[in-house]
C-alpha cells in the first residue's frame, strides 16, 4: 500500500489542495468529488488502487482545504472550476490521464475531456450525470432558482445546506445505514459552516444550469471520441436517477453501466466493490490499447 501525501499546488496563485498515492510512472486516477464534499470523500478508495495507479483527489476550488476566496475576488461557476481544475493537472504536470467523475465532479471533468479529449484516457462516472432524464424532482426548488433569481428562491435553497440535509444526502438509499461513517459528512458539514461558505454554494447551485445546457456538448463528445468508460451508479440515489447511467449507452453502446443497491455517496457503502470494478476496468482498458 502506497502512503497517501497530502500537497498544495499554487495554480496561478490559487492554492489547489490535493491527495496523492501511487508510483509516479503509474498510469493516472484522477478523482474529482462533488457536492458538498471533498477529496476525502476517496479516503478509503485511494489505498485499494494505489499499487496499480498514481491517484491524485484534488478539493475543487471553494472546497474542503483548497482556497475559498471571497465572491468578489472569485466567481463561483463551473466554468472557473474547470478552469482551476484544467491549470491545476498542468501544474502539477498531468499529460494523459483517467478521470473518475461524481456528482460535481461531472461536469468539471466532462467540461475537461471536451476541451482537451486527447488527454482522456478513460472516464468512470459514479453518480456523475450528463443528461436530462438523470435529474429527479428533488431538482425542482434548484430550476425554480434558475428561472427567478429571486432572493426568495435562493433563500429556499438554504435547506439543502443544513446539516441534516448532509446527513441525509450520505445515507437515504442506503440498506444498513451502520456502513456510513459519520466522519464525511461530519466534516462536510465542518466544511459548510465556514464563513461565506452557504453563499458560495448557492452561487453553485445557481449555475448548475450552465451544465444543463452543456449536455448535448458533453453528449457529441462521447459520440465523436467513445472513450473507455465505466458507470457504476448508486441506484437509489435521490437527485441522479438510474436511466441517467443507462443513457450513456445510447452515445457510447460499448459503456459499461452496473448499478449498486445504495445512494448518492456509494463508496462510502461499496467501496471495495467500486475499487474492484474500477481496477478490472482500467486493466481491460490498457491491455485493448496495448
Amino acid at each position: 500500500m502506497a502512503p497517501i501525501r497530502y500537497r498544495k499546488a499554487n495554480v496561478d496563485g490559487f492554492n489547489v489542495f490535493y491527495r496523492e498515492a501511487g508510483r509516479s510512472d503509474a498510469p493516472v486516477l484522477l478523482l474529482l468529488h462533488g457536492f458538498p464534499s471533498a477529496g476525502h470523500m476517496f479516503r478509503e478508495l485511494i489505498p485499494m488502487l494505489s499499487d496499480r495507479l498514481r491517484l491524485i483527489a484534488p478539493d475543487l476550488p471553494g472546497f474542503g482545504q483548497s482556497d475559498m476566496p471571497p465572491r468578489d475576488k472569485f466567481s463561483y461557476t463551473f466554468v472557473k472550476l474547470a478552469h482551476v481544475i484544467e491549470r491545476f493537472t498542468e501544474v502539477i504536470g498531468l499529460s494523459r490521464f483517467a478521470i473518475y467523475v461524481f456528482d460535481y465532479g461531472a461536469p468539471t471533468g466532462f467540461r475537461l475531456a471536451v476541451r482537451h479529449p486527447e488527454r482522456i484516457s478513460a472516464i468512470i462516472s459514479q453518480n456523475g450525470n450528463a443528461y436530462e432524464e438523470g435529474l429527479s424532482d428533488g431538482w425542482t426548488p434548484i430550476r425554480a432558482y434558475w428561472q427567478d433569481r429571486s432572493e426568495k428562491n435562493r433563500a429556499a435553497l438554504r435547506a439543502f445546506l443544513s446539516p441534516e440535509t448532509t446527513v441525509w444526502q450520505y445515507t437515504h438509499g442506503v440498506a444498513d445505514t451502520s456502513r456510513v461513517s459519520p466522519d464525511g459528512y461530519s466534516l462536510d458539514n465542518f466544511y459548510l459552516a465556514r464563513p461565506g461558505a452557504h453563499d458560495v454554494q448557492l452561487d453553485l447551485f445557481g449555475d448548475y444550469k450552465s451544465n444543463v445546457a452543456m449536455y448535448p456538448e458533453f453528449q457529441a463528445y462521447f459520440r465523436q471520441h467513445k472513450p473507455p468508460f465505466l458507470a457504476v451508479w448508486g441506484k437509489n440515489d435521490p437527485f441522479f436517477l438510474p436511466p441517467g447511467a443507462e443513457a450513456f449507452k445510447r452515445d457510447m453502446p460499448l459503456a459499461d453501466v452496473r448499478f449498486l443497491d445504495t445512494g448518492h455517496f456509494a463508496l462510502e457503502t461499496h467501496c471495495e466493490d467500486i475499487a474492484k470494478v474500477i481496477g478490472d476496468f482500467l486493466d481491460a482498458t490498457r491491455s485493448k490499447a496495448a
